[in-house]
């Protein structure tokens, strides 16, 4: 659960520590005072996008800092690179120049990373959700994610992407009849035009290396004559090799009078033999090259060659020869294309029925499940005030697609009578707020996420309908931490935990100060909350009575 959350810099928060328990956390503060600025700030510890506009003015830099405990053994620890520890401390420093520093238990990690740990430990319920819920595009994913059968659908799309690959690979080789002759015609032309060059995987390179050694030659003949006759000696001096010849000789006879002296002679010895076989192998070399204009001329017409056919093929002949055998194999392909087509259908036959079969397998599990769904959402928006709602998912059967075969739509009627419609088109705000609550609640059972914030979901909910979701949210905290930003009374006198988001001005600047209210406190805002501004004994008793209730 989230413990503890520091925060410096960011909008008009300049710095405060505040503390959450387990159980029923509420926020609540005057419009403007700095609630979303803290949910915003719980946000970009959890990897979500922060905007440098979110800076304090004035400051180069805004940071948030968060403990999280009793955090699960998550793999991503592992995966991440990044040291486990029950106890988690996540820190987010956000620059003016838009850099962002990201550490997990003092590792470094990025955004992205970040993002992967962070959804793993709170979700975020706010207004915009109300969006999702009517996009009909989102309501399959909804009831996978309740139904969690994760294993049926890659099985299934493993088959559909069997289906997919022979799909593409039938159009690929399918052509009308003009197409396919000039396609053969540029092939067999591409085919005779490098086979007629008779080329040898890296015949380039030993060409290259061969003409640099002869366009060089001069200078390698005088080198090496210099080395012969400096290891060898010339007519009026003696080379290297004869030198150290001597000297070894000399060394020789006085070796067995001193063992330093024979360790001398080994090393002399040794460095004779050395420059002896060196000054072999320079002699040899020079007996060995042959230079001759002629071998020049062929080798500058063979890289010639060569060179036409790199600005075609490739960039080297292991590339030229490598297109030779795909442009071969394309040729084979398109002469014998029917044939091939005509096997390649049967393979897709035998794929799709493989394909429908799983559809058909994830299709029944989705109808199954979407009975209990419905069965859950209608059992919360009971409990929610809302006996007589009725609610299903509808089923369209669909061809194969990357997501099955069924488009899935929520409808809805909340009234006695009405026929079910889609959902967007019936809910009222404050019905579609407690339907958001009541489908978020059955689907957080699905998920191991311990801490669950709600940014003002009660928006247009008031009266019995606004004790019915306090009750509701308090009932959850009793599994999970529940963090609630909120401007109803009633949901602010269930809390466990109450914190004041509070404005105000010092040495013209802004600040917002975040503060734990024990009993009188609690009273007091309750009655700000029901009255407004005009706090009267008949509001702080109504605000007593709440919370004694």
């Amino acid at each position: 659960m989230l413990s503890l959350l520091h925060i410096e810099n960011i909008a008009v928060i300049e710095c405060a520590d505040i503390s959450f328990d387990r159980g029923f956390n509420v926020l609540t503060g005057e419009t403007g005072a700095g609630k979303s600025i803290v949910i915003d700030a719980i946000s970009a510890i959890l990897g979500q996008r922060a905007y440098r506009d979110m800076i304090r003015t004035g400051s180069t830099k805004a940071s948030v800092r968060a403990v999280f405990t009793d955090v699960p053994k998550l793999s991503w620890f592992e995966e991440s690179g990044v040291e486990y520890d029950p106890e988690t401390i996540i820190q987010r420093e956000i620059y003016l120049d838009g850099k962002n520093v990201c550490r997990v238990n003092g590792s470094l990690v990025t955004v992205s990373i970040l993002n992967k740990l962070g959804i793993q430990l709170i979700n975020i319920h706010g207004q915009h959700d109300s969006a999702s819920l009517f996009d009909e595009a989102n309501h399959l994913t909804f009831l996978d994610d309740f139904a969690a059968n994760g294993d049926l659908r890659e099985a299934y799309l493993e088959k559909y992407q069997s289906v997919e690959k022979l799909r593409k690979e039938i159009n690929r080789i399918s052509m009308d009849e003009g197409e396919k002759l000039r396609r053969m015609e540029t092939l067999k032309y591409q085919i005779a035009e490098i086979e007629k060059a008779e080329l040898e995987e890296g015949e380039d390179e030993e060409l290259e290396a061969r003409r640099k050694l002869l366009q060089n030659s001069e200078k390698i003949a005088n080198g090496l004559n210099d080395a012969v006759e400096n290891l060898y000696g010339g007519d009026d001096t003696d080379g290297a090799a004869s030198l150290l010849a001597t000297a070894e000789r000399a060394l020789a006879r006085v070796s067995k009078y001193s063992d330093q002296i024979a360790e001398l002679h080994e090393k002399v010895a040794d460095l004779m033999y050395q420059v002896q076989d060196a000054a072999e192998i320079a002699r040899d070399v020079q007996y060995e090259l042959s230079y001759s204009g002629e071998e020049l001329d062929r080798i500058e017409s063979r890289l010639d060659v060569i060179h036409k056919l790199r600005r075609k093929y490739g960039v080297t002949c292991a590339d030229i020869l490598r297109y030779l055998e795909k442009a071969k194999q394309e040729l084979d392909e398109i002469e014998f294309a029917d044939d091939h087509v005509e096997r390649l259908k049967k393979k897709l036959k035998a794929a799709e029925k493989e394909a429908w079969d799983a559809a058909f397998a994830l299709r029944a599990n989705r109808k199954e499940i979407a009975e209990k769904l419905s069965a859950r959402i209608l059992t919360e928006l009971a409990q929610l005030d809302m006996p007589k709602v009725q609610f299903a998912c509808q089923f369209t059967e669909l061809e194969l697609t990357a997501l099955g075969a069924d488009a899935v739509a929520f409808y809805m009627s909340a009234n006695v009578g009405e026929a079910l419609k889609p959902m967007s088109k019936v809910a009222s705000g404050g019905e579609l707020a407690r339907i958001m609550l009541a489908m978020k609640n059955v689907l957080a059972e699905q998920d191991k996420v311990n801490t669950l914030i709600f940014d003002e979901v009660d928006t247009g909910v008031s009266g019995r309908a606004a004790q019915k979701v306090a009750e509701k949210l308090k009932s959850v905290a009793r599994t999970k931490q529940v963090l609630c930003v909120t401007h109803l009374p009633q949901l602010a006198a269930m809390g466990d935990t109450h914190l004041l988001i509070a404005k105000g001005e010092r040495d013209g600047r802004t600040y917002t100060t975040v503060t734990p209210l024990d009993l009188e406190g609690r009273k007091k805002e309750l009655a700000r909350i029901i009255g407004g501004a005009n706090i009267t004994e008949t509001t702080l008793k109504s605000a007593e009575e709440m919370l004694r209730s």
